[in-house]
């Protein structure tokens, strides 16, 4: 089993940055990825980005420019830096871990319990 806790999250002006954090522990493996889905009151959980277990970095065309994923510098931790946000990125942040990955919730089978983003115009 993996656990997964976010970090981060806040309120911030339209224009500004936030940058999350996710830590993995448990029963980790190499071939493991590692994403951020979110979800608004208004709407259902979408996908942000994934990392793959080679480093490569995936987004949704609405955050393409505006935010990065990465591995951070403690072992089996994420990061997701956030730039020019905006009103509609305010949502619960959730990070996930999986060996598919992918843009579907089905691609993951370990959830954090969310942090949450809040901006203001």
């Amino acid at each position: 089993q993996v656990q997964l806790a976010e970090s981060g999250g806040g309120s911030v002006q339209a224009g500004g940055s936030l940058r999350l954090s996710c830590a993995a522990t448990g029963n980790i493996y190499s071939a493991y990825c590692m994403g951020w889905f979110r979800q608004s009151p208004e709407s259902e959980r979408e996908w942000v980005a994934f990392i793959d277990s080679a480093g490569r970095t995936f987004y949704q065309d609405s955050v393409k420019g505006r935010f990065t994923i990465s591995k951070a510098g403690a072992k089996n931790t994420i990061d997701l830096q956030m730039n020019s946000l905006s009103p509609e990125d305010t949502a619960m942040y959730y990070c996930a871990a999986g060996v598919l990955c992918g843009l579907r919730q089905t691609g993951y089978n370990s959830w954090g319990q969310g942090t949450q983003v809040t901006v203001s115009s």
